[in-house]
């Protein structure tokens, strides 16, 4: 597959049955760069007449060539497509640094190789899917039972900002290899990847209409979610619009999938290996300026060690480098946008009057230009965080946390499950029996034992409480983009 150029200047479009295509009223947004604040380009604005025209396509395409194409050829066009990420691995990693803002060497050692592994793993999955049969005995003789995973139709997907590319391929994967089309909505703060991957999709052969784009803002989404064709929607992004989401999709009863906010503990026993623990759970708070849905806000550490431990985050925040993403020696990505910026700034002044200690950051972070615009904070620790403080309960989605001690197991679990969320939980300790006591007691959907953030593709993935509803990843991406058929058959 041929190596494409891309040229960040250019307005992003949208993708629908096979072309990039203005948006049908010609409107556009501005797309700006978190690391300067700057415009990079303007992205076409998709409104209700754009939605309308990509499920339309979507749907020709499901009842028309795509729906004909028998499982082994839709597994080699995957299989291109996944060679086409890795051939213009450079492009995205552009388009994924001006989006974002992360710094380059993380796109390129997470997020393109992401991409291109969740093609693999789900096109490897879907040629071995389980199924069933039976002997069936009748009054009248035998029969044979068995069942069908078909596909659903026109899917929509709507994606988040803080992984673009990674999370569109999550979804986009196991939904085109079970023979669904689809509908994109990306972030509008995150469009660039979502509409250069049309053109990966379409060098791979895969017929027009069966991958559509369409940018836009809430109203977008909530359009997409409406239209009477689209048969399901797998979602990412804030409980809130998760909420919104299950409101207007009940009319039509339609299929949904969710993995929405955190608030996420670590717990850190006396008995860890403290070196270890005090890195990772930095790194767990830190990391994309703690724009990931699994990173930790809560640190409960036995007292011990407590000192000790926020010693160790506090200087391991201190020596994050924000500013160019370019540089090998950045560290911390800038937030998504300035009202993300306002937002988790207005957690550090509130969390200030509230009398919360801060041992480390709490401001703007002050850069020379061209990154003095952009909407870096200052990586945050606290202590003391009073315990009718919304620093406690908020998903703040910034490089924060609060850390307090704990004299005991069944303290720090309680604490742990103490929140409206359960998406993830880290336990660090060097006694097994705990650590396996804890996992089948926190009330989340992912336990990391002495470790954090590898994900096996293969294993179920999602939350519990306000964290999401259902379960991606592995043979559950298939349930969950599938109808099962059941066949009986006599002769």
């Amino acid at each position: 597959m041929p190596s494409f150029s891309l040229d960040l200047r250019e307005p992003v479009a949208l993708f629908v049955d096979g072309h990039a295509t203005p948006a049908v009223a010609g409107r556009h947004f501005v797309n700006l760069h978190p690391a300067t604040g700057l415009p990079v380009n303007e992205v076409a604005l998709g409104e209700d007449d754009d939605v309308d025209r990509a499920v339309r396509a979507a749907k020709r395409a499901f009842k028309g060539p795509w729906g004909s194409w028998p499982l082994a050829r839709r597994l080699l066009a995957l299989e291109a497509v996944a060679r086409g990420i890795e051939a213009n691995a450079e492009a995205f990693i552009a388009a994924e640094v001006s989006d974002t803002g992360r710094p380059r060497h993380m796109a390129a050692s997470f997020d393109v190789p992401r991409a291109v592994d969740n093609f693999r793993t789900f096109t490897r999955l879907a040629a071995h899917l389980p199924a069933e049969s039976f002997l069936t005995d009748t009054p009248e003789g035998g029969a044979v039972s068995y069942s069908l995973r078909v596909p659903l139709g026109v899917i929509g997907l709507i994606c988040p900002w803080n992984l673009p590319l990674a999370l569109l391929t999550w979804k986009l994967a196991p939904a085109l290899a079970a023979g669904n089309t689809v509908v994109v909505k990306p972030s509008e703060e995150s469009p660039s990847s979502a509409t250069l991957l049309g053109r990966i999709i379409q060098e791979a052969g895969i017929p027009d209409g069966v991958y559509n784009v369409v940018h836009g803002f809430g109203d977008t989404g909530a359009s997409l979610v409406r239209h009477p064709e689209v048969a399901a929607i797998s979602f990412t992004g804030e409980s809130g619009t998760g909420q919104s989401i299950m409101a207007a999709a009940a009319p039509g009863l339609k299929k949904l999938s969710f993995e929405l906010g955190g608030k996420n503990p670590a717990l850190i026993f006396a008995d860890a290996d403290l070196e270890q623990a005090i890195a990772t759970t930095a790194r767990s708070v830190f990391l994309h300026a703690g724009q990931i849905c699994l990173c930790n806000e809560r640190i409960y550490v036995e007292r011990p060690v407590f000192e000790r431990v926020v010693e160790g985050i506090r200087a391991a925040a201190r020596a994050l480098k924000p500013g160019d993403p370019f540089r090998a020696e950045t560290t911390l990505s800038p937030l998504i946008s300035a009202s993300h910026r306002d937002k988790v700034f207005s957690y550090f002044n509130r969390t200030r009057r509230e009398g919360a200690t801060v041992v480390t950051g709490g401001g703007i972070a002050e850069l020379d230009e061209p990154w003095r615009g952009g909407f870096f904070v200052e990586p945050t620790v606290w202590t003391g965080v009073p315990a009718e403080s919304r620093a406690r309960t908020d998903e703040i989605f910034g490089p924060v946390c609060l850390i307090e001690p704990f004299d005991a197991e069944e303290q720090a679990l309680a604490a742990a499950n103490d929140s409206q969320y359960g998406l993830s939980a880290t336990v660090w300790t060097s006694n097994a029996a705990r650590a396996n006591r804890l996992a089948r007691q926190l009330d989340v959907g992912t336990v990391w034992i002495n470790t954090w953030l590898i994900r096996d593709l293969r294993m179920p993935f999602g939350g519990t409480k306000r964290s999401g509803l259902g379960r991606e990843g592995g043979v559950h991406s298939f349930e969950f983009f599938t109808e099962l058929r059941s066949i009986i058959s006599r002769f």
